[in-house]
């Protein structure tokens, strides 16, 4: 479940939750104490209380669920996946070179394309919601020749790195050094 469905919970879940709120204010109207609609909808005291506070000063609807919270999202569902295609493209297709996409790249892109302003903190909140995490990039260089490496490693590297000589006295001992 991702959060734009709707805050990790599907509709059977919500509604769930709000068949439980309700049957709690149902056992608060009838004169339960806190404690004992704690106990029996298996939650804290603490939402209990909160519960019995909305349903004293806002009536039988108070404890209802309002939706998912937070701000709606400035892109619409096909922006998004505009804005998710254009990301898989990579930065290279939209002018920096270097294969790596930051917080501020996308926002300059959601400000071209979009014509929407998001903070740093907005943006990265909008690119979890769509699934997109922060990753650290492997630094290869675009100009790595693969086969020139493989090469040196094979030719260059046993030249000089030389195997050990296992012939040789030798401790690890400061006190006691080897014999020869």
């Amino acid at each position: 479940m991702r959060y734009p469905d709707g805050g990790g919970l599907t509709a059977e879940e919500r509604d769930r939750r709000e068949q439980v709120r309700l049957a709690a204010a149902d056992l608060i109207e009838a004169g339960a104490s806190d404690r004992e609609v704690a106990r029996q909808f298996r939650v804290t005291r603490m939402s209990a209380n909160r519960w019995r506070r909305a349903l004293g000063s806002g009536g039988r609807q108070a404890p209802a669920s309002k939706g998912p919270g937070g701000a709606r999202c400035k892109l619409d569902p096909t922006q998004l996946r505009v804005l998710e295609t254009m990301l898989d493209a990579g930065p290279a297709v939209s002018g920096w070179p270097d294969q790596c996409w930051t917080l501020a790249r996308i926002a300059e892109i959601v400000r071209r394309r979009f014509g929407v302003e998001y903070t740093l903190a907005g943006l990265d909140l909008l690119l979890h919601r769509i699934g997109w995490s922060v990753q650290v990039p492997t630094r290869k260089a675009t100009e790595r020749d693969e086969a020139k490496i493989a090469a040196w490693t094979n030719e260059q590297w046993p030249v000089i790195k030389r195997g050990r000589r296992t012939w040789a006295p030798g401790s690890a001992s400061r006190t006691k050094p080897a014999r020869a």
